[in-house]
Order: structure tokens, then C-alpha cells, then sequence
């Protein structure tokens, strides 16, 4: 589903907090992306429904609906079970990257443990690899 040009790529942002998805939009759009914005879990499952996305930066703790539950509606789709949704958030015990894994997620990134340009970079790897599968 991603472009090979990744100028084209297109990555929807599931995050409440408001300056963390702004960081990562400008972030992202610096890097040639399209970026797309939800600002909690029940906007970012209708957001990728609507929207089919190349790949997803998923929080986890957000109003409405949690990370997991929009993990696990993506991947139960067959319209978008094969988008690659990347975990992003601040729970990082075991337990939670186990489950974020078995859902069906790509990676699971902890923010206390990463730079933005940390970030953009799994991004970039995972449009390249995704790329290269078409």
C-alpha cells in the first residue's frame, strides 16, 4: 500500500496529545510526507477506515478509544489489515508490547526512549520495506 516514492507516503497520526502530533506532523512533513491527524482513538479508526493510509503512528492511553482496541479494529479488517500501524507511547512494560505485538503492530516504540528524528527515521524504514514488498 506505500508508495515508492516517499513524498507520497501517506501517515496518519494517532495522538492526544496536541503538541506531541503537531512535533510529529511538522517532523514528518519536513520529511516529505503527507501527514494526517487524530486526535484520539475513535477519529485515528474512522481516520484509517476513511482515510487508508500507508503506514500508522498509534498512541496507546487516549480518550474514546484506546490504542489497542483501534490496533485490534484496524487489523480486523480486510480493507485495513495490512497497513502497518506503529506503536508510539509512553507505556513501555512488557506486558504492553507483548499485546501491542500480538494485535498485530510493526513496532512498538516507547517515547521516553526516542528522539523525533528517532521517530521519522522508523518511519522511513518502514516506508522503504513496505515499498520494496510491492
Amino acid at each position: 500500500m506505500i508508495h515508492k516514492d516517499k513524498a507520497k507516503a501517506k501517515i496518519l497520526v494517532v495522538e492526544d496529545d496536541r503538541f506531541l502530533s503537531k512535533v510529529y506532523s511538522t517532523k514528518l512533513t519536513a520529511g516529505g510526507y503527507e501527514t494526517l491527524l487524530a486526535g484520539d482513538g475513535e477519529e485515528g479508526a474512522r481516520r484509517v477506515a476513511e482515510d487508508l493510509p500507508d503506514l500508522v503512528l498509534l498512541d496507546i492511553v487516549m480518550p474514546k478509544k484506546n490504542g489497542f482496541d483501534v490496533l485490534r479494529e484496524v487489523k480486523s479488517s480486510s480493507k485495513t489489515k495490512d497497513i502497518p500501524i506503529i506503536i508510539l507511547s509512553n507505556l513501555g512494560q512488557e506486558d504492553d508490547v507483548k499485546k501491542g505485538m500480538e494485535l498485530g503492530a510493526v513496532d512498538y516504540l516507547v517515547k521516553t526512549n526516542l528522539s523525533i528524528h528517532d521517530v521519522v527515521r522508523k518511519v522511513q524504514d518502514y516506508v522503504v520495506k513496505s515499498s520494496l514488498k510491492k
